[in-house]
């Protein structure tokens, strides 16, 4: 007997807005290993520019962010994993595919950080190693 779907479909349409696509994404890329921010452009500021992160629905969904990366991390890797838990996020939220992904790497920063979840900075130091200011 063939296993029943967890949920059956249930006809209808749910719509999510732009902003709630544009969280995602966000919760997506900050989460990412390497990245330090997201850039907004300067004449944003004036309210010309683009936002740091740009969602598209039409022709297909595409996402278009600006980041800035850790200093010392290899460039392609950081924006491959970018894509890749974009992708995903976006699959899980929504059971839709990503139509196009665009990272632009504005910059690299370098440390210490501060993590959201920690609150101490982050210098970048070996696995193991002790955090900065911490007794030896």
């Amino acid at each position: 007997m063939p296993d029943a779907p967890p949920h059956p479909a249930v006809p209808g349409r749910s719509l999510v807005s732009r902003r709630a696509l544009v969280e995602v994404v966000r919760a997506a890329v900050l989460g990412s290993y390497g990245v330090t921010g997201l850039v907004e452009p300067r004449l944003r500021r004036l309210g010309i520019g683009r936002r740091p992160i740009r969602v598209t629905l039409r022709p297909a969904l595409a996402v278009d962010v600006r980041l800035t990366i850790a200093h010392g991390l290899p460039v392609a890797e950081v924006a491959r994993q970018v894509d890749s838990a974009i992708r995903y996020a976006i699959r899980r939220a929504l059971g839709r595919e990503v139509g196009a992904v665009t990272i632009h790497v504005e910059g690299l920063a370098a440390g210490p950080f501060r993590t959201a979840d920690e609150g101490t900075p982050r210098d970048g130091g070996a696995a193991g190693d002790p955090p900065a200011g911490a007794a030896t």
